[in-house]
């Protein structure tokens, strides 16, 4: 049985990685061309390692210019730098532009506009309120001012690289300012309002862009758009990037490998705890993880373990479900309760601090079971079970 098992899951790893490793990728031509990628969720890790290989790809495919058609909420400053970073030295041109309709390109997004070759926007569209905040939701004051003051110089080096306006775009950090499409074209913060990406490329035929080898014409006049699809990896990875998802898979991973350890040959729970571990420790790569909330949680295990060990002592136990909780709520953020999302709002890469307490409950009133459970048995073996001697060290006859 235990080799049957091995295979089969030797196999799903086989099959998974030959999955993972197909990119499902339309733009596989070989000539000019019009790249195209949706970045259409909150920037993390995984958004920026997929715009780095999508300017990779573009540049292999000999593709006359790449469009990032943005659509996010905001998201992690480390991630927008990457991104940032990799479209001023980008070898080909690149255009960013704020669609569909309803759109926004807020906090992180306004840093990724203001960056490209090219910015532009649909109606009905946003563009602003970049003013950092942290995850726990709260900075001091004197932080605050500090940070502020760091992401207000890193827009106004965008600014002057591309000749935008520096101070409107710097009111979008110091005063949380939104700007409308129509608004941010007269600010000079984007260079055109396009209805849809045809619409895009007719405005833009033709123009000159500058490029850090020098300038380039656009003739995209009667070019294909190839779109560059997420690979299956990064997909995955763009799923597992939510805070409340690694805490459930990190809390499952390790209370099953715990309870393989206390009741070893069940197998299933040792099996399903790594693999749900695993993953836990990759989502937790794409978010900004403080790594003491994660000794915390396992601390946390050892000290049910103690417990279940020495059952009736009740200090470990209790003692557990407090480090487990601490560590859950340093996991990735703060103690604040998270705010209902609103179209506009960054996103929150913290933990549901509700989900924490009811699955540290969960834990508890798991041990509390168990141990009780242990303590009952271990009365009972240490009693006499109808002879006048223990049952340890008795003569039995065996029946098979």
């Amino acid at each position: 049985m235990i080799r049957r098992v091995l295979v089969v899951i030797a196999v799903i790893i086989g099959l998974g990685g030959g999955l993972i490793s197909y990119g499902f990728n339309a733009a596989m031509a070989f000539g000019p061309h019009i790249a195209l990628i949706d970045l259409d969720d909150a920037i993390h890790p995984s958004s920026a390692r997929f715009v780095k290989r999508a300017i990779l790809q573009a540049i292999d495919d000999e593709a006359s210019v790449l469009i990032i058609r943005l659509n996010t909420p905001g998201g992690l400053l480390d991630s927008t730098r990457e991104i940032v970073e990799a479209t001023l030295n980008s070898p080909i041109p690149i255009v960013v532009f704020v669609a569909p309709e309803s759109a926004h390109a807020a906090s992180a997004g306004t840093f990724i506009t203001a960056a490209a070759h090219i910015a532009a926007m649909a109606p009905v569209t946003s563009i602003g309120a970049a003013t950092p905040v942290s995850i726990g939701g709260e900075i001091p004051d004197k932080l605050e001012r500090k940070i502020s003051q760091d992401a207000a110089a890193f827009l106004r080096e965008i600014a002057k690289e591309r000749g935008r306006n520096a101070e409107s775009l710097e009111a979008t950090v110091f005063e949380g300012i939104s700007y409308t499409s129509s608004e941010a074209l007269e600010e000079n913060i984007i260079d055109f309002v396009a209805d849809d990406v045809p619409n895009l490329i007719h405005l833009i035929d033709g123009m000159t862009v500058e490029l850090r080898s020098g300038s380039v014409i656009l003739e995209l006049e009667g070019l294909e758009v190839l779109e560059i699809e997420r690979t299956a990896l990064e997909i995955f990875l763009s799923f597992l990037a939510d805070p409340n998802l690694a805490l459930v898979l990190v809390s499952f991973g390790l209370i099953a490998i715990l309870i393989e350890w206390v009741i070893p040959g069940l197998w299933g729970p040792g099996i399903l705890g790594v693999i749900s571990l695993s993953l836990g420790l990759v989502a937790l790569g794409e978010l900004p993880v403080n790594w003491i909330g994660v000794v915390l949680m396992l601390f946390a295990v050892f000290l049910f373990y103690l417990e279940i060990q020495a059952a009736g002592i009740g200090i470990f136990g209790v003692s557990g479900v407090i480090a487990f909780l601490v560590g859950g709520f340093l996991l990735v953020g703060g103690i604040t309760p998270p705010a209902i999302p609103q179209p506009n709002d960054a996103p929150s890469f913290r933990v549901n601090p509700y989900l924490l307490v009811s699955i540290t409950g969960g834990i508890g009133a798991a041990i509390i079971f168990l141990v009780k459970d242990l303590a009952k048995a271990r009365i009972l073996a240490s009693k006499d079970l109808g002879s006048t001697a223990p049952l340890v060290g008795q003569v039995a006859s065996t029946i098979t």
